[in-house]
């Protein structure tokens, strides 16, 4: 269950980044950052696409792939709400 938490709040972090600055340096910096702090429990990968390859490759188990996928896109949606709620 953590390492879902852990999916959805790094996709947050990285989503709310790429709304609120545009800025490719940020972005790159705030997707490495998120990796760097989330590849130890989840696997880092704040992507349906890159989830989907990892269970595909065999690095994720297929039973994982639907709730990291929830996680990922409940993380994008609210996201797009804070930006939405809290944009200048």
């Amino acid at each position: 269950m953590y390492n879902y938490f852990v999916e959805f709040a790094g996709t947050i972090f990285f989503v709310y980044v790429i709304l609120a600055t545009g800025n490719p340096l940020a972005i790159g910096a705030a997707l490495a950052l998120a990796i760097l702090l989330a590849s130890k429990s989840s696997g880092g990968h704040f992507n349906p696409a890159v989830s989907i390859a990892m269970a595909a490759s065999g690095s994720l188990p297929s039973t994982e792939l639907f709730p990291y996928i929830m996680a990922q896109s409940f993380g994008g949606l609210v996201a797009h709400q804070l930006y939405l709620r809290f944009k200048v």
